[in-house]
């Protein structure tokens, strides 16, 4: 037994030490949402300040694991005085919960380039278990200013409900109680030296 785990110990020491970080770019990326309003029309917002990675050892990244961290008070549905009244306490209350953030606990291949994303959603200071659908494009090698690059392509969408993470109280009638969540965006693998300054 003792044997067993010192094996799988250094299969794990192995695979964390073969794992590759690949960070978002945020001028290829974005992190919205779609919400219904009295029932009759959709209102989209994003969020305007956020960090998203990639963490694989394998090189198709079909063992990625996905982190994203966003800054609440970026949200913005092109409408000042909606936007103040999401960022206070009927809403978000981004005072007392200034982040939100996702880690993805398994990437499961569906087909092709589809896959399952599964893991936790913290969000108003409630954690939740979440599962998305993901499209992986990728990852290609690039010519860029630096030389040859890695790149890969992510889109995520899903849909969770507003109460689940106690959103605001205001009747499903007036906006809808199920969120639709949509981020995507460009990343690229980091180098050695790149990824230990990140």
């Amino acid at each position: 037994m003792k044997t067993v785990l010192l094996s799988v110990a250094a299969l794990l020491t192995v695979s964390a030490a073969n794992a590759q970080t690949w960070m978002v770019d945020k001028s290829h990326a974005k992190v919205g949402f779609t919400v219904t309003h009295l029932m009759l029309s959709e209102v989209d917002g994003n969020f305007k300040t956020y960090d998203a990675k990639i963490t694989a050892s394998k090189p198709d990244l079909s063992d990625a694991v996905v982190e994203l961290t966003v800054d609440a008070n970026s949200i913005d549905t092109d409408n000042e005085r909606r936007d103040g009244d999401l960022r206070g306490d009927r809403f978000f209350n981004v005072a007392q919960y200034p982040t939100i953030t996702f880690k993805s606990t398994s990437f499961q291949k569906v087909e092709g380039k589809k896959y399952k994303l599964n893991g936790n959603l913290t969000m108003h200071g409630v954690t939740k278990p979440v599962t998305l659908d993901a499209v992986l494009t990728g990852p290609v090698t690039m010519d860029s200013p630096r030389g040859k690059q890695e790149k890969a392509g992510l889109k995520v969408t899903g849909t969770i409900k507003r109460s689940d993470f106690s959103l605001g109280t205001i009747p499903v009638a007036v906006v809808s109680d199920e969120v639709e969540l949509k981020a995507a965006g460009e990343f690229a693998k980091q180098d050695a030296s790149m990824a230990e300054k990140k």
